[in-house]
């Protein structure tokens, strides 16, 4: 099928070899459809860190600067020369990269083996999200329920997914209770309704008060203040009522693992009686999924020497749990989208937005209640 007559706005990020990070919207023909392929009108696609890390990642914010690039609107902004020897930047220099990991939208084209699906509301994980027009495999969409927003579909892989991935993995790996740090996210607030509904006893680290009542407000019981002078002891006991011995952190930077593991393995040793200068024998488990800090991980390696610290990708443990169980998780997902699974947002940004460096300000924020839709139709 010819694609062509889908014209698509698509939004890029690329960095420079003289270190400056550009966004710009592109003009590209959508191309030949195959026939298990279909074209989605692309109606909200979420801003997750994870987005917001590929679209401006290390650039230096305070100098983000609007320009004029082939006739629409872009942004320009300096990266620290200090940055631009990481590995990371290193394999992107010169690259023009699409953004957007999910989203959702009406199915507006197809391939001969996918036309039942036109004119159907359906939500993928495919990338390139924060464009007009998307062409992907048919296989990779989920069709929404009758009635199901684009909206209400935006945000029901990465998020969810991770919530259910980390319940999963703790069943898997023989741990009985959670540790979760910030825990006020919209994934935050997914995972408690599922540990909830589900009997698990889940330890929330949170820094405000403000950000307790959130939970209070939807059932959550163990709940610490990491920004009280008692952070520790409260931390520990909460530990030693849930038995939690498997955590997953957002933070990642400065000592919150440190922090997780010393009130893990003192709420473990005060129920030894045998000294063991080795410490307790329960393995103890931190996850590091996020990097709301960006600072150097600190470890004392004050915890006995049953423990663990390693890094958490949710495309990576769904691979590991296989196919069969990844889509009774994705299943659930849909079943419970619009309750469990439910997200939240601060606004809904145009491609354009997204560009203007003044809601670059707001969508960069790193606080709850801050996330954001972007509509590539507007």
């Amino acid at each position: 099928m010819d694609g062509e007559k889908f014209t698509s706005v698509g939004l890029r990020t690329l960095i420079t070899p003289e270190g400056e990070l550009l966004l710009t919207l592109e003009e590209e023909s959508i191309g030949d459809i195959s026939p298990d392929e279909v074209v989605i009108r692309v109606e909200a696609s979420s801003m997750n860190p994870t987005d917001i890390g590929l679209l401006l990642g290390p650039a230096d914010l305070a100098e983000m600067a609007a320009i004029s690039h082939n006739g629409r609107p872009g942004l320009r902004a300096p990266i620290p020369p200090e940055h631009m020897s990481s590995l990371e930047l290193r394999s992107r220099i010169g690259k023009s990269l699409p953004v957007g990991t999910e989203g959702a939208g009406t199915v507006v084209g197809a391939g001969e083996n996918a036309v039942d699906l036109i004119g159907k509301t359906v939500s993928t994980m495919s990338g390139g999200m924060y464009a007009g027009f998307r062409r992907v495999n048919a296989g990779a969409c989920t069709v929404l329920p009758t009635g199901t927003s684009a909206k209400d579909g935006a945000s029901m892989y990465v998020n969810p997914l991770t919530a259910l991935s980390m319940i999963e993995t703790m069943r898997r790996e023989g741990h009985e209770a959670l540790v979760h740090t910030a825990a006020a996210s919209n994934l935050g607030q997914m995972l408690n309704r599922i540990c909830i509904n589900d009997g698990i006893p889940l330890v929330n680290v949170v820094r405000s008060e403000e950000q307790i009542k959130t939970l209070r407000s939807i059932g959550a019981k163990y709940i610490v203040n990491s920004s009280a002078q008692t952070f520790f002891q409260d931390l520990k006991a909460a530990i030693t009522a849930t038995g939690a011995t498997l955590a997953f952190d957002a933070v990642a930077g400065g000592s919150m693992a440190d922090t997780i593991l010393r009130a893990m393995e003192d709420a473990l040793g005060a129920s030894q009686t045998a000294f063991s200068r080795y410490g307790t024998a329960i393995l103890k488990q931190v996850y590091i999924y996020g990097s709301l800090n960006p600072e150097p991980t600190v470890l004392t390696r004050t915890y006995g020497s049953s423990w663990m610290v390693g890094r958490y990708l949710v495309l990576n443990a769904l691979q590991k749990f296989g196919e069969e169980t990844t889509l009774s998780l994705k299943n659930r997902i849909v079943r419970e989208l619009s309750t469990t699974f439910a997200s939240s947002y601060k606004g809904t940004l145009s491609l354009n937005d997204v560009v203007n460096p003044d809601f670059a300000k707001e969508y960069t924020k790193k606080s709850t209640g801050s996330k954001f839709l972007v509509h590539p139709s507007l």
